[in-house]
This record gives structure tokens, sequence and C-alpha cells, in this order.
């Protein structure tokens, strides 16, 4: 993972983070091995700061690409 990957996960929002979660095709590069862990960690670490702000992220992204 470089330092330019770890800042944009650093610096997207939970939504952000979410929707490429759900969305992103097989192989993107941002869930590969390298950096699917910290991804995870951070995507985890976020939805804990604001748990209701989260439900309404999911909410709006929905499941439908």
């Amino acid at each position: 993972m470089t330092d330019e990957d770890k800042a944009w996960i650093d610096n997207a929002s939970y939504e952000t983070l979410l929707r490429r979660w759900r969305f992103s095709p097989p192989g993107d590069w941002m869930l590969q091995v390298d950096t699917l862990d910290y991804y995870a960690k951070i995507l985890a670490a976020k939805r804990s700061e604001n748990p209701g702000d989260a439900v309404r992220a999911s909410k709006t992204i929905g499941w439908d690409s």
C-alpha cells in the first residue's frame, strides 16, 4: 500500500468507503490483499465513530448499483 492509498482511505468519508466496498468490481486495486485489512479497519472505525450516520449512509447507498 502506498502513502497515497493510505491517505485516500484516511480522508474518504464513511459513505465513500462503503460505496466502494459494496460496488467495486472484482480486482479493484483498493480492495486487494495489501490494502484490504487497512481499508476494513478504517471503515469499521468510521462506522463506530458515528453509528447513526453509518445507518443513514447505508440506506442512501442501498444495494443496487
